[in-house]
C-alpha cells in the first residue's frame, strides 16, 4: 500500500499540534530570591542577597562567643519588596528583628543587638516579594 507524502505530512501536523497542547512547562522565569553566606558561621558572618520579586528565607547557624552582635543590613538597589534579619541567641530568645521596605528610607539599618546567651546563634534572612539587591553582616559584639 503506498501512502501519499501529503497523507504523511498531515499525521505530522496533527499529532505535532497535539503534542504541542497538551504539554505543560514549567516557568524557570519567576519570582526568585537569592540570599547567599560569604562568610561564618564562626567569627564574622555575611552576604548578599538579590530578587526579582520572589519570597525566601535562610536561617544560618553562626556562632557567636559574646553576649551580643553588631549588625549592619543594607539594600542597594530595590524598588518593592520587604527584607527582615532576624537574629536568635543560644537559648532561642529573640535579640534582634529588623526590616527595611524597598523604595523608602531608611535603605540601611545597623546597631548592637539586646544582650542574649553566647553560643550557637541563629540569624534568619527573609525576603518577601523583594525586587533588588543588598547586603548584610554581623560581628560578634563586646
Amino acid at each position: 500500500m503506498k501512502t501519499s507524502n501529503f497523507t504523511l505530512l498531515g499525521i505530522f501536523m496533527i499529532m505535532t499540534v497535539f503534542t504541542l497542547s497538551t504539554t505543560s512547562c514549567s516557568s524557570d522565569d519567576g519570582p526568585t530570591v537569592n540570599i547567599t553566606v560569604n562568610e561564618g558561621p564562626s567569627g564574622d558572618i555575611g552576604g548578599d542577597f538579590t530578587g526579582n520579586g520572589g519570597n525566601g528565607s535562610r536561617t544560618i547557624n553562626w556562632t557567636n562567643n559574646l553576649a551580643t552582635a553588631d549588625y549592619n543590613a543594607d539594600i542597594t538597589s530595590s524598588a518593592t519588596g520587604t527584607f527582615v534579619m532576624t537574629v536568635a541567641d543560644a537559648n532561642g530568645t529573640v535579640v534582634l528583628e529588623r526590616n527595611l521596605v524597598g523604595g523608602t528610607e531608611p535603605d540601611s539599618f545597623s546597631g548592637v543587638t539586646s544582650a542574649g546567651e553566647p553560643g550557637n546563634w541563629t540569624v534568619t534572612i527573609t525576603l518577601s516579594s523583594f525586587n533588588g539587591d543588598g547586603s548584610y553582616s554581623l560581628s560578634a559584639g563586646n
